[in-house]
């Protein structure tokens, strides 16, 4: 690979591959956005007018006939068609990236990492919340010891939308694996175990709010860590007042961080990574301090750190030219899914789980 551009083919342009990978991989220093696969003929346009000399495909078995002349195969398709899409990636002997959740069980997540392994062969999630302005300040001020020991870890993915939207992320049938437990509970799960480490006590409240949803709309994890944080994880669609993004109470000091990292948004509106991006303005940063209340002035403001989804695919380069290890492996996706399993099961049956 060395010396040429790695060429990538994408699988779905919907949400996920049309404003998050697809801008992200052609943002990629030495990276090439070779295929798009998407049966729509408006979403194949729309990929060509976006980024240029990108070839269209209608399904992924284009992709496994032309093997050998791509370096990546990435899957941003419904949920349900990950696994199969990244088995028969594999199978045709090309590393992947596979949007979260990877699977709809651990155990799957297991068995396509042994199934990389064995073929020698990249495989990630794309867990891109790792990367947000939020998260990297937050790791920034735990590694310099400035809240002491870590107590409790609230994360909060709030929305406000009571009225459905559609689609198979708000569909309950078990193949979709739709709702917000799987959806943003990944990423909230995820940067959880990430921060503070493995869960030993799983609890969860899950209810579905909305008029006419047929998956869960506003759901509740706690959990106990090994390390003795507890992280109280809240996703909801029908927040009508939105809490704090990040609280994070410890022995010396607490973190209070409102509002969401600008990068999605930015995305959203055709804004390409560059200069500046990923910044925050100062009325947004965060506060960090004892006894007091951000909402009345308290606390003292901590600078965000810029947000960085381009060092995803970044790291993604580096494994692949050098052999570096990859940003997320599936080790890590499947410990997060042991998590919304145990919480899926919690919710149901009214019990703590332990894992």
């Amino acid at each position: 690979m060395t010396g040429r551009p790695l060429r990538v083919g994408l699988v779905g342009y919907g949400l996920a591959g049309s404003v998050f990978h697809a801008p992200l991989i052609t943002a990629t220093e030495g990276m090439v956005l070779d295929t798009v696969v998407t049966s729509s003929p408006e979403r194949q346009r729309q990929a060509r007018d976006a980024f240029g000399d990108v070839r269209p495909a209608a399904s992924a078995d284009e992709l496994w006939a032309r093997a050998g002349e791509l370096d990546l195969v990435v899957i941003a398709s419904p949920n349900k068609t990950h696994v199969p899409l990244a088995t028969a990636a594999l199978e045709a002997g090309l590393p992947v990236v596979v949007d979260k959740p990877v699977a709809g069980t651990a155990a799957e997540a297991r068995a396509l990492g042994a199934l990389a392994d064995e073929r020698g062969l990249l495989l990630s999630v794309f867990q891109n919340r790792r990367w947000d302005n939020d998260f990297l300040t937050l790791r920034a001020l735990l590694d310099r010891g400035e809240l002491g020991d870590v107590q409790r870890f609230e994360s909060r993915f709030e929305r406000w939308r009571p009225r459905l939207k559609g689609g198979w992320r708000e569909s309950g049938k078990p193949e979709e694996f739709g709702g917000l437990l799987y959806d943003l509970g990944s990423h909230v799960v995820d940067q959880a175990l990430v921060l503070f480490g493995p869960a030993a006590q799983v609890y969860a409240e899950s209810d579905v709010r909305r008029e006419g949803a047929e998956a869960d709309d506003d759901t509740f994890i706690a959990l106990t860590h090994t390390s003795g944080v507890r992280s109280h994880l809240y996703v909801s669609a029908t927040a009508a007042q939105l809490g704090p993004r990040f609280r994070v109470l410890g022995s010396r000091a607490g973190y209070v961080k409102y509002g969401l990292d600008p990068q999605e948004a930015a995305l959203r509106e055709g804004e390409r990574p560059g200069l500046g991006w990923g910044i925050e303005p100062e009325s947004m940063w965060g506060t960090l301090g004892a006894g007091e209340s951000p909402r009345t002035g308290g606390g003292t403001p901590v600078p965000s750190l810029p947000g960085d989804y381009p060092a995803y695919y970044a790291a993604i380069a580096s494994a692949l030219r050098d052999g570096t290890p990859p940003p997320v492996t599936a080790h890590e996706a499947a410990a997060a899914l042991d998590v919304l399993e145990a919480a899926r099961r919690s919710a149901r049956d009214g019990v703590t789980v332990t894992l």
